[in-house]
């Protein structure tokens, strides 16, 4: 069978710490055969240690799109190059994954989506948290009826000081937002996910820049080192509630900063018969014989999965998961975990949560 060649567009830390490593579990069925970085010694680092024989390196993306042997290609750029990006391989007959957040903005989102519906091209965005063990626990709980009918979540991505100081994180421009558009598009993914609930009925939100904008002649704690607070553009927490059209509500937390003693990120799902957290491992809680009773549910460690998707290894880690699940589509041999339509409805909210705080209104769907 002849391998699928395959390029990479954005060779960053996101290329080097997860796409670039995933993929290479799979090269019993592609080769990483192209790498485009502006900046060229990235892209010739990343040939050097990943690339086939014959790899090539680039500058410009729409010069490794011109290249009719390349069937797919792994957008991997900050937020805003995203669409532009994407759209641009789809034109060009290739298929593709985007590394989350979807878009920068919902217009953008939404021409991506249109974009693969046209052209046929697979669209999938990188939200590999779904194949950690205890989300996928959550997931399956969740599947088994056991909590009824869902009507209030909780989604939390919770930094007290974790304001990232390296690459575009805190450039508007280039990035597009902050923790919202960061972290909490990961947590509200998996509450959606879980909840297998994408009918929006309203949003409202509220974004603060409290901290990130002080002058922090030192680290003022920060897990990262110091930032520079003359170039934080961006906000440093946001909160957002929710309405689904079955009457749900999801109440989404999140920061880089902020004065909370107890930060983390987690799920909390309360339904009609039970309810469900990862607060503390994965936790149920329900009621037997006219008792409360709360039920841990074994997981392995964070960083593995039980893939039921790829012959039930223990031992698959989230980004190698995706990858097989990536290729496996590619060649028609199973479908995509994480659709465009579901990616481009999370990109919705947090777009919705940016206008509310904006404006001080609610932000309706349809």
């Amino acid at each position: 069978m002849e391998k699928l060649k395959i390029g990479f567009i954005g060779c960053g830390g996101i290329a080097f710490d997860k796409h670039l490593p995933g993929m290479a579990t799979q090269t019993d069925k592609i080769d990483m055969y192209a790498f485009c970085d502006i900046v060229a010694e990235r892209a010739e680092e990343a040939r050097q240690k990943y690339g086939c024989t014959d790899a090539k390196i680039y500058t410009d993306y729409h010069e490794l799109l011109e290249d009719p042997e390349i069937c797919a290609v792994h957008v991997l750029t900050p937020n805003v190059k995203h669409c532009e990006i994407s759209c641009a391989a789809m034109e060009a007959g290739k298929h593709v994954i985007c590394e989350k957040p979807m878009a920068a903005t919902a217009a953008d989102a939404k021409k991506m989506l249109d974009t693969s519906k046209r052209t046929g091209k697979l669209l999938t965005i990188g939200y590999q948290y779904r194949h950690f063990d205890a989300n996928r626990a959550m997931k399956d709980y969740v599947s088994t009826g056991a909590l009824g009918d869902i009507y209030y979540a909780e989604t939390t991505a919770i930094r007290r000081r974790g304001i990232p100081t390296w690459g575009v994180f805190t450039n508007k421009a280039e990035q597009g937002g902050g923790p919202l558009i960061d972290i909490a598009t990961h947590s509200l993914d998996l509450t959606l996910w879980m909840m297998n609930n994408y009918e929006v009925e309203s949003v409202t939100g509220v974004s603060f820049a409290k901290i990130g904008k002080y002058a922090a002649p030192d680290e003022m704690g920060n897990d990262f080192g110091a930032w520079d607070p003359a170039k934080y553009e961006v906000e440093d927490s946001a909160f957002g509630f929710v309405r689904m059209k079955n009457g749900a509500l999801i109440n989404l937390r999140c920061s880089w900063a902020l004065n909370m003693i107890a930060p983390g990120g987690s799920v909390l799902l309360c339904g009609t018969k039970g309810g469900l957290d990862n607060s503390d491992g994965v936790r149920a809680n329900h009621v037997v014989a006219n008792r409360q009773v709360d039920s841990k549910i074994a997981t392995r460690a964070p960083r593995f999965m039980p893939s039921n998707l790829i012959d039930r290894n223990p031992m698959v880690m989230p980004n190698v998961a995706e990858a097989e699940i990536w290729v496996n589509a590619l060649l028609g041999k199973g479908g995509l975990f994480v659709t465009a339509e579901q990616a481009y409805t999370v990109t919705r909210i947090l777009d919705a949560i940016y206008q509310s705080s904006a404006t001080g209104k609610t932000v309706y769907f349809d």
